[in-house]
């Protein structure tokens, strides 16, 4: 059973074109990743999802409940989890989680109780006399999180929850999402970072350009990519030289380096590696380690899109 709809959903600023009629269902019950790129269009959407921003053309229902004709009945079905910290950081944590849970007409002994509920949740409790401007960035993101618990919504939305944020934070963020979950929540968890998408989402979207360029489950997806593989080469003086005559390869799909590793994806490692290893050494590589990868989701957009995720 959907929970959400989005039907031929247009957003334009000025000439260029943000959102390119989206098409997307969530079921409810379930973690929807939205994978994409910055600028893929995804704050955007989800923005207009929660009816933050106006759509210019198509439609969005929540729950059969239409977002032009019910805003603010959409709204209290929603717990927003924005990208920019949504934050008042001279007032104190249960302060902040009060103010919003306030706007959601919670009222006395019921407010208390989901506060006190929402920080326990995001391990803040000790902290809940303390104002933000004392806290650290994965702080703040937790922080943020409880106040869109508050008022138990039908449907929550992370957009990129864990940006800028401390290895120890991020993984408490995930382990939430996973609880939530459990607990009943239907989720959309939006990110650029592949590895996070894949480890919670029961499905996921891959958007670029304004548009859902593929859906489904992580098996279902690395089944179109099924052929690919990856060469992950560890190694000092990668040079622009060596990059440009492993592009020229004829199985070379594409090269990514990221400083001292080099990214080679191909249909067939084996058939390619003795071919490879020649380039790099005859530039005057110094391999320190190699190792062939099966096909994952940055793969598959590589394949859609010719570009990485990172680009």
């Amino acid at each position: 059973m959907n929970i959400l709809e989005v039907d031929h959903v247009v957003k334009r600023y000025g000439s260029k074109l943000s959102v390119d009629h989206l098409n997307l269902s969530v079921n409810k019950g379930e973690i929807f990743g939205l994978l994409g790129p910055n600028g893929a269009g995804k704050s955007t959407t989800i923005s207009m999802i929660a009816g933050l921003l106006k759509m210019d053309q198509g439609e969005i229902r929540l729950d059969g409940i239409s977002v032009k004709d019910q805003p603010l009945e959409v709204k209290r079905k929603i717990g927003l989890v924005p990208q920019d910290l949504a934050l008042y950081e001279t007032m104190s944590a249960a302060d902040n989680v009060t103010f919003f849970a306030r706007l959601y007409g919670l009222r006395g002994k019921l407010l208390k109780e989901r506060v006190k509920e929402s920080l326990e949740f995001v391990g803040l409790q000790d902290k809940a006399k303390e104002a933000p401007s004392t806290f650290s960035g994965g702080m703040k993101r937790r922080l943020n999180i409880a106040c869109a618990l508050s008022h138990r919504p039908d449907l929550i939305i992370m957009d990129e929850p864990t940006v800028g944020i401390d290895p120890q934070s991020r993984n408490h963020i995930l382990e939430s999402v996973r609880t939530l979950n459990e607990m009943g929540s239907t989720i959309i968890y939006t990110s650029h970072y592949m590895e996070e998408v894949a480890a919670i989402s029961n499905r996921v979207a891959i958007m670029d350009q304004g548009r859902i360029i593929a859906c489904g489950t992580e098996a279902e997806l690395r089944e179109r990519v099924a052929s690919e593989e990856k060469i992950v080469l560890t190694a000092s003086g990668i040079h622009d030289g060596v990059v440009e005559e492993l592009k020229l390869h004829p199985r070379v799909r594409a090269v990514e380096v990221t400083e001292e590793t080099l990214t080679i994806m191909l249909p067939s490692a084996q058939l390619a590696l003795q071919d490879m290893l020649f380039i790099c050494t005859k530039h005057d590589m110094s391999i320190q380690s190699l190792r062939v990868e099966e096909p994952d989701l940055e793969t598959l957009f590589l394949n859609l899109t010719g570009r990485t995720l990172r680009d």
